[in-house]
C-alpha cells in the first residue's frame, strides 16, 4: 500500500501564500519581542541614572509590555473572528512596528513604558490571528504540521534579533552607529523596519473560505462571532478556555517571566570575565551588548529544534502528553541555567538547552489551541488562552524583582528568585488531564 503524500504536497499556491504571510507576520512579531529583551537593560541604564533603580525597574517594563500584549490579544482576537483574520492582522502589524520605532526616542521611564504598552497591543493580536488564519485555510491533514512549522519559523525572528544585536554591538564598539545613537536605540529602529513588508503583502490576502462560509451561516443562525460571552457562557468552550489559560500561563511565565531575563545573568558573567583587563564602562557595555545578543542566538537555536520536535511529538503521540513533556523540560532547563550557568563557556550549551525546553511549549500551543474552539470562536479562544496568560505572566517579573530585593538585590538573589518562580511550570502540567485529547479529530464547528 502506498504511503500518503507529504502534507505540504496538499498545498495549492494560495495555501502557500497564506502560510507564508502568516509566518512572516509572526516572525517579525517575534523579532520585535526579542529586540525588546536585548534593548531593555541598555535602555534602563541610559534612562535611569541610578543603576540600582534601573535594575529594579527593568522587570516592570516587561510587565507593562505583557499587560499591553494581553489586552491587545483579547481585543484583536475577537475582532478577527468578527471582521476577518486577514484584515485585522494587517492593523496589528502596523501598530507594533510604528510603536517599536518610537521606543528608540524615549526620554524617560514613562514614555518608554507607554511605547512598550502600545507595542504590546499590536504584538498580542498576531499569534491568535495568524494561527486561526492558517488553521481555517489549509487542508485538515496539513493543519497540525503547518501550525507546528509556523511556530518554529518564529524562532528565525528571534535569531535575526540576536544577529542584529551582535552586529550592532560590534559597530558600537567601533563607534560606527549612525547619528550618535546608542545600541538600544538602533535596535528599536531595526525592529520597526521588517514588519512594514507584510503590510503590502496583506493587500492580496483573502479571508479563509471556512471563515467566510461559517460567518454567512452564523449570521442566519444568530451565532455570535468573536463573543467572549459566547466563549465563557458555553460549558464546553468555557472549560477549554479556563483550563487552556492555566496551561498556557505556566509556559508563558517560564519564558517571559523567567527565561527571557537570562541577559541579566549574561551581563554579570561578562563583567566578571573581563574584570581587570583595563576596559572602561563603555567598553564593558559593548561587551555586554554583544554577549547578550549571542546568548539570545544560542537560546533560539535550541528553541527552533525544540518547537519542531515537540510539535512533531504532539502530532504522533498526542497533544496533552506533548504539552506536559514540554512544560517539564522548560522547568528542568530553567533550573539548569539559573543555578549553574557561571562562565562564558556555559552559554554555548546551557542556553540552547533552555531554549529547547522553554520554546518547545509554544510549538505545542500552535498545534493544540485552535483545535479546542469552533470557527466562530477560534481566534477568540486561542487569544484568550494565549494572551490572558500574559496578564498572569506580567506578575512574574514583578514577583522576581521583589524576591530578588528581599534576597539582597544582587545577582545571586536574582538567580534564586528565578528558580522559585519556575515552580509555576508544574501547575500547568497538573491541569492537562482535564483537557481533551484532539489528535486525529476534525476542527470543531459548533
Amino acid at each position: 500500500m502506498n504511503s500518503p503524500a507529504p502534507w505540504w504536497r496538499t498545498f495549492t499556491r494560495e495555501h502557500w501564500f497564506v502560510f507564508t504571510v502568516a509566518s512572516l507576520a509572526w516572525l517579525f512579531d517575534c523579532l520585535d519581542q526579542q529586540i525588546f529583551n536585548l534593548a531593555r537593560d541598555g535602555a534602563m541604564e541610559a534612562l535611569i541614572p541610578d543603576q540600582t533603580l534601573a535594575t529594579e525597574y527593568g522587570p516592570y517594563t516587561t510587565s507593562v509590555f505583557l499587560v499591553g500584549w494581553a489586552i491587545g490579544g483579547l481585543i484583536f482576537g475577537a475582532l478577527g473572528d468578527r471582521y476577518g483574520r486577514a484584515k485585522v492582522l494587517t492593523w496589528t502589524i502596523v501598530l507594533y512596528s510604528v510603536s517599536t520605532g518610537l521606543s528608540s526616542f524615549s526620554t524617560g521611564m514613562a514614555d518608554f513604558c507607554a511605547y512598550r504598552f502600545i507595542t504590546g497591543l499590536g504584538i498580542g493580536g498576531v499569534f491568535g490571528l495568524a494561527v486561526a488564519l492558517v488553521a481555517d485555510s489549509v487542508p485538515d491533514r496539513a493543519r497540525a504540521p503547518a501550525l507546528g512549522l509556523l511556530q518554529s519559523i518564529s524562532t528565525w525572528g528571534n535569531l535575526l534579533a540576536g544577529l542584529a544585536g551582535m552586529g550592532l554591538g560590534v559597530l558600537a564598539a567601533r563607534h560606527l552607529l549612525p547619528f550618535g545613537l546608542a545600541h538600544w536605540q538602533v535596535l528599536f529602529l531595526v525592529g520597526a523596519l521588517p514588519a512594514f513588508l507584510c503590510v503590502f503583502v496583506m493587500r492580496r490576502l483573502k479571508e479563509p473560505p471556512r471563515w467566510v462560509d461559517a460567518k454567512a451561516a452564523g449570521e442566519k443562525a444568530g451565532i455570535k462571532f468573536g463573543s467572549y460571552g459566547a466563549l465563557l457562557g458555553h460549558p464546553k468552550w468555557r472549560k477549554h478556555a479556563w483550563l487552556g489559560l492555566v496551561a498556557c500561563s505556566a509556559g508563558i511565565i517560564g519564558l517571559w517571566g523567567i527565561g527571557n531575563f537570562h541577559p541579566k545573568i549574561v551581563g554579570d558573567i561578562v563583567e566578571k570575565a573581563f574584570a581587570g583587563q583595563g576596559l572602561d564602562a563603555a567598553a564593558i557595555a559593548d561587551k555586554k551588548a554583544f554577549w547578550r545578543s549571542a546568548g539570545l542566538l544560542l537560546q533560539n537555536l535550541g528553541g527552533f529544534v525544540g518547537m519542531l520536535s515537540l510539535a512533531k511529538f504532539a502530532q504522533v503521540k498526542g497533544r496533552r502528553i506533548a504539552f506536559g513533556l514540554a512544560l517539564f523540560l522548560s522547568f528542568i532547563s530553567t533550573l539548569l541555567v539559573f543555578r549553574y550557568m557561571r562562565s562564558l563557556g556555559d552559554l554555548y550549551w546551557m542556553l540552547p538547552i533552555m531554549g529547547f525546553g522553554q520554546l518547545s511549549v509554544f510549538g505545542v500551543y500552535a498545534v493544540y489551541l485552535p483545535e479546542l474552539f469552533p470557527t466562530s470562536l477560534r481566534s477568540t479562544g486561542t487569544s484568550f488562552c494565549y494572551n490572558v496568560g500574559r496578564i498572569i505572566a506580567a506578575t512574574a517579573p514583578f514577583t522576581m524583582s521583589q524576591i530578588t530585593k528581599r534576597l539582597g538585590g544582587d545577582i545571586e538573589g536574582f538567580r534564586t528568585a528565578g528558580m522559585w518562580v519556575s515552580l509555576v511550570l508544574l501547575v500547568g502540567i497538573a491541569v492537562l488531564p482535564f483537557l481533551p485529547e484532539t489528535k486525529d479529530q476534525p476542527l470543531p464547528d459548533e
